[in-house]
């Protein structure tokens, strides 16, 4: 009998007339693939409608976690930022809020398990499924994972995933809350968007799951021959023995990481290492790029799979210069926050790509954020030979809290999930352990220091570690930097006043630096912020005005410029973000809460600063 195949629209209609049930994928929102290439098989977008409700103090009471109705539910979509439209205090202050999705599996095989990976959630993060909790977390803008429980899975029918998030932060936190002397109002460096802020997948796993991967390139010379690195960590989620084979292939070239039999729920990690003779490496002007396949066999047959692509290059410090395939640069980049005003922090990929295109367009060659970046923009930054600093938001953290011995190692955890998920990339020249703590660091802020720079260099010595401290004249030379390989100075010479007035003329920033120098002679030093708000025309001499803006950056690039020894210097910001109710940010006609010192409008015009910043830029060498 012929088959008599429905177009898919018909088929849907149908579906819904006569109540049949469809695919998840099509029910669900449930999309094989992923935002980004880098990653394990089997990831799907876990999109379509999710639900959403504010706690409102009733969450616990009411059984959110269990209900199965839709009554008091919101239909939204994930990524999603609850607060995205909303700048009063209590927006940043934060609150809790409920999300839920609803699906049937992909594939009812009973040998199948389910992992459901969030990309970030911000902060405080609880997950059920129907109705059992399953997985905790702390923290944004990492990703975590929580497996889903095979006695708790609805193979046949539906199941509904619950997530509570709670965004009101804490001193302790990663990036803290406080509030502002005399006015009582929240403090921050940037605003604080609630929720699901990027994509959800559900996983396929077959068994066995291999997910963190590691690929770090030694690379001696330019012309050398290269060593990479490859590490995979395999765990088994079934429910008996695997004898596991774990292979590896960069590019062409193939390597055996290793063998081993895990029981349920046990996880391996496996090296080896590749040696490339004649290696396509990788820099700004030619970012090449190899594929990277790690597989994981069972009785001869590849069960689970990670892909992704990396570089081979080199990044180290020499003499105080940071050197980049040997050769020493002088970088020019840009600050930037992922924030919109529409969607807040919870944008899309082509806001990322516009992102990575503006910071090319202006003659940037390096990105920094005060957090983990999303992986698209890395990837990008891959593809289109841009430099990142890397850094994790351990921002103003006070040393009083510092004190705490579960904070520190709490913050030097976070620089290790970092490495974990960004080292693969060849565009990360550095990781970051924080920004603007105390300017004058005592025993405690030095504990962690070197408690940090151990672990990042322990899972990557490939490359330089590095803080960004507010520059002031007054905290003179500090040991407690010396593990430390980079060192960025945030100034504001001629903007702010400083501590004491200290940086309210501009002309002491040469001498500054001079000092800066004398100080850390071993040390690679970068200007990692720089800048002057602007929203409107006026007299050069006024602070917020775009004449002022134009003179302040050409000032400061006109300095930097005479420092052959500094290694790089990148505005803040890119574009105009959020940041906090009542910023004034220096200007005495502030727009609040709209940081105003993006060389782009929030809304992504160029201000006339634009032009001066890309003239500098374009006209700057990399390499020395």
């Amino acid at each position: 009998m012929r088959t008599v195949r429905l177009p898919l629209a018909l088929a849907l209609a149908l579906a819904l007339v006569l109540g049949v049930a469809m695919p998840a994928r099509a029910a669900d929102g449930i999309t094989p693939g992923a935002l980004y290439q880098a990653g394990p098989d089997g990831r799907a977008l876990l999109g379509g409608e999710w639900l959403f409700r504010f706690d409102g103090g009733q969450g616990a009471k009411q059984g959110f976690e269990r209900q199965t109705s839709r009554t008091g539910w919101s239909a939204v979509t994930v990524p999603n930022a609850w607060n995205a439209g909303d700048e009063s205090d209590a927006s940043m202050l934060g609150t809790v809020a409920w999300y839920r999705k609803d699906f049937d599996l992909p594939s009812r095989r009973r040998e199948l398990r389910w992992v459901v990976r969030f990309e970030s959630v911000n902060y405080r993060t609880r997950v059920w499924l129907n109705g059992r909790q399953i997985g905790a977390n702390t923290g944004a803008y990492l990703p975590f994972e929580v497996r889903l429980p095979d006695r708790l899975l609805n193979r046949s029918g539906r199941n509904r995933l619950v997530v509570r998030v709670d965004n009101r932060r804490r001193p302790t936190d990663f990036p803290p809350s406080g509030l502002q002397a005399g006015t009582e109002r929240p403090t921050g460096g940037w605003w604080n968007y609630g929720g699901i802020v990027r994509e959800v997948y559900l996983r396929r796993v077959e068994g066995v799951d291999v997910n963190t991967v590691q690929v770090l390139p030694e690379l001696p010379c330019a012309t050398c021959a290269a060593t990479v690195t490859v590490r995979a960590t395999a765990r088994n989620l079934g429910d008996r023995e695997q004898a596991v084979d774990v292979v590896a292939r960069f590019g062409t070239q193939r390597v055996r990481l290793g063998r081993a039999r895990l029981s349920p729920l046990e996880e391996e990690t496996f090296t080896g290492r590749i040696r490339v003779a004649r290696p396509r490496v990788w820099s700004p002007e030619r970012p090449s790029l190899y594929r990277v396949r790690v597989g994981v066999s069972v009785e001869g047959r590849e069960v689970a799979g990670w892909s992704g692509r990396s570089g081979i290059r080199s990044v180290r410090v020499v003499n105080g210069v940071l050197q980049l395939n040997g050769r020493p640069i002088n970088v020019r980049g840009v600050g930037l926050h992922e924030d919109d005003r529409q969607r807040g922090f919870a944008i899309d990929n082509a806001r990322r790509a516009q992102i990575v295109a503006s910071a090319r367009e202006l003659g940037a060659d390096m990105l920094r954020a005060h957090y983990p970046l999303h992986p698209q923009l890395y990837e990008l930054a891959d593809e289109q030979g841009l430099l990142v600093w890397s850094e994790i938001p351990v921002f103003a953290v006070k040393t009083q809290y510092l004190k705490s011995l579960a904070v520190r190692q709490a913050a030097a955890d976070e620089l290790s999930d970092n490495v974990l998920s960004n080292a693969n990339h060849p565009s990360i020249i550095t990781w970051s352990i924080g920004n603007e703590l105390s300017s004058r660091p005592g025993p405690v802020q030095g504990d962690y220091i070197r408690r940090a720079a151990r672990q990042a260099k322990g899972l990557d010595p490939t490359r330089p570690v590095a803080y960004a401290f507010a520059g002031y004249p007054s905290s003179g030379c500090q040991p407690e930097y010396a593990p430390l390989d980079i060192l960025g100075a945030n100034e504001y010479f001629g903007w702010y006043p400083g501590p004491s007035g200290q940086l309210a003329d501009r002309d002491l920033l040469s001498e500054y630096l001079d000092a800066l120098r004398a100080c850390y002679p071993d040390k690679a030093l970068m200007i990692t912020e720089f800048g002057a708000e602007a929203n409107r025309p006026g007299p050069v001499e006024e602070k917020g005005t775009f004449e002022f803006q134009q003179d302040f950056v050409n000032f400061h690039l006109g300095t930097y410029a005479q420092k052959p020894w500094l290694s790089g210097a990148s505005y803040w910001t890119l574009q105009e973000f959020r940041v906090r109710p009542g910023w004034e940010g220096g200007n005495p006609r502030p727009r609040p809460p709209i940081h105003e010192k993006g060389l782009l409008t929030f809304d992504g015009a160029k201000k006339p600063a634009w032009a001066d910043v890309q003239r500098s830029y374009q006209a700057t060498p990399l390499y020395k």
